[in-house]
């Protein structure tokens, strides 16, 4: 095994859903990087039917925080104080759309790991923009067309260590 495989393959065993963040901005350059390698997830036909939403001002943050709590029936911040959320929606007309939009969402939380960003999958973006609020937020913002929530991927500054790995689930592998 080569350096440059043994990295990759260590950056994806210990890369981990983090649920406490700082405060503090990611840089321009380093959240560029983790939003390239989302869009060079690979899509059905390479259709590249998902989209990001690259969501950085507090005040948009906190709206969607709030859309995205209303739905759980929760006061509380879904995501854990982040300060950036990466909303990804994909284009329902392809079929491969939610799959599409679900590899994208791994490139960026692993692309934000190998950058040494904290990142969580948060659901319930299907909800969030299916609803009046969510679909006037993605006009405002000049998105037409039937795109679904896929979810969101916040990202920032672990706050306190980084959790560890669990043991793996024995009899998940069937050997043909």
């Amino acid at each position: 095994m080569t350096q440059k495989e043994k990295e990759i393959l260590d950056s994806i065993e210990s890369r981990r859903s983090v649920r406490k963040y700082k405060p503090d901005a990611i840089d321009k350059g380093t959240l560029e990087k983790i939003i390239e390698a989302g869009l060079f997830a690979p899509t059905g036909m390479n259709r590249q039917s998902p989209i990001i939403v690259a969501v950085t001002d507090k005040k948009m943050r906190d709206r969607l925080s709030k859309l995205n709590a209303s739905i759980m029936g929760s006061d509380n911040d879904p995501f854990y104080g982040a300060p950036v959320v990466l909303v990804v929606l994909a284009d329902r007309s392809c079929g491969t759309y939610v799959y599409d939009g679900s590899l994208v969402m791994g490139n960026l939380m692993l692309a934000a790991h190998a950058l040494g960003v904290g990142s969580c999958w948060i659901h319930r973006a299907k909800e969030e923009f299916d609803r009046p609020e969510g679909k006037e937020i993605l006009k405002s913002l000049g998105i037409e067309g039937d795109y679904e929530g896929i979810g969101h991927c916040i990202l920032g500054y672990t706050d306190g260590e980084e959790p560890q790995a669990g043991p793996r689930k024995e009899n998940r592998v069937y050997w043909v």
